[in-house]
């Protein structure tokens, strides 16, 4: 069951919340590393599906460390986009969607089952935490695109 962090809507944008949540120390380390933490100060609204610390440590050692290297960026950049999507979706709004497409440029795949939601098998584990400029939802495992790194 998903439980809801807080219906208001705080003077704190989306990294001052990731900040002040205290789940999201690796989190917060590769979107600084990725150069993500000023697009999602700024603007938006977006909506986060951010992994908690457990989250990343459920990942093969080493993978965060081996993201964190500068020929790695490219790679970073697409896992990071693909926890992003491009406008505000409340708890309700992510239930009633099927393949959003995030801000990586795939589509996630969102299945329901009672109140339970999932986006790529992460279960949202704290929905609704609201910033001025989107929205957070916490979920228990990194998602991984289909294709890791973006070439463009």
């Amino acid at each position: 069951m998903s439980t809801h962090v807080n219906n208001h809507v705080p003077n704190d944008n989306l990294i001052d919340s990731v900040d002040a949540l205290g789940s999201f120390a690796v989190l917060r380390k590769v979107l600084d590393a990725a150069g993500l933490s000023v697009m999602l100060s700024a603007s938006g609204p977006y909506t986060l599906f951010a992994p908690n610390d457990r989250a990343f440590a459920k990942l093969p050692k080493g993978t965060v460390e081996d993201w964190l290297r500068p020929e790695s960026r490219d790679e970073l950049l697409s896992v990071l986009k693909y926890h992003i999507f491009p406008g505000f979706a409340s708890s309700a709004d992510v239930g009633t969607m099927s393949h959003p497409r995030m801000l990586q440029g795939q589509s996630a795949v969102i299945t329901k089952e009672g109140d339970k939601i999932r986006i790529d098998g992460a279960n949202l584990i704290g929905v609704d935490i609201v910033s001025s400029n989107g929205v957070i939802h916490m979920i228990d495992t990194v998602m991984q695109p289909i294709e890791p790194s973006t070439r463009h």
